[in-house]
């Protein structure tokens, strides 16, 4: 199910990335636009199992939250409904899409505003900056898992953007070079494959 969710929220994603393409619309108001059915697509397929209810995708998290191995706490859930607005509206007001992929990640991340999936929307949202501006989508790998953790810590906590900057810089200069491994369908069967081992989820 959560393979599922996330291949067809990629797949949103990608065909996002079409329209902003072809229409020549601006990629952060098309993200206003579309954002909350991202979140949608990625858990409808626990809702379909009747793990979930189609009430707990409703709007933002209601309850405070917390990061396991990290000192920063997210906002607390009355700040989110204030704070995503404004986030929209610093990524319509940036120019440079590098700056949106880099800074919508990590607010996104600093706001927290659901009770899971934030990690994977953050870097769908990442991505879509991304890819909208020129750049090649780009892979957190588990290899770089560590570091990145690390980085999102020194930028929530102590409010050091630098070593996140870094290295999400250094990933697409590498991943342009030698683009990695990506997830795909089987079409004879219609069943998900799993992600590649050098892969992050």
């Amino acid at each position: 199910m959560a393979a599922k969710g996330y291949s067809e929220t990629h797949q949103r994603v990608r065909d996002l990335i079409r329209r902003v393409a072809t229409r020549s619309e601006s990629p952060a108001d098309a993200l206003k636009q579309d954002f909350f059915q991202w979140y949608v697509t990625l858990f409808s397929p626990s809702v379909a199992a009747g793990i979930l209810k189609p009430a707990d995708l409703a709007g933002y998290r209601s309850n405070q939250v917390f990061i396991r191995n990290a000192l920063h706490v997210p906002l607390a859930p009355e700040a989110v409904r204030d704070c995503m607005p404004a986030l929209f509206e610093l990524l319509i007001a940036e120019e440079n899409p590098a700056v949106r992929a880099v800074l919508g990640h990590f607010i996104f991340v600093f706001i927290h505003p659901y009770m899971d999936g934030n990690g994977r929307l953050s870097r769908f949202l990442m991505n879509f900056m991304l890819a909208t501006g020129g750049y090649p989508w780009t892979i957190v790998t588990v290899q770089s898992r560590g570091l990145y953790l690390a980085a999102l810590e020194q930028a929530s906590t102590y409010g050091n953007i630098v070593p996140f900057a870094d290295l999400i810089g250094g990933l697409v200069q590498s991943q342009a070079a030698q683009p990695l491994e990506r997830i795909t369908q089987r079409p004879e069967s219609g069943e998900w494959t799993a992600p590649p081992a050098n892969l992050a989820a």
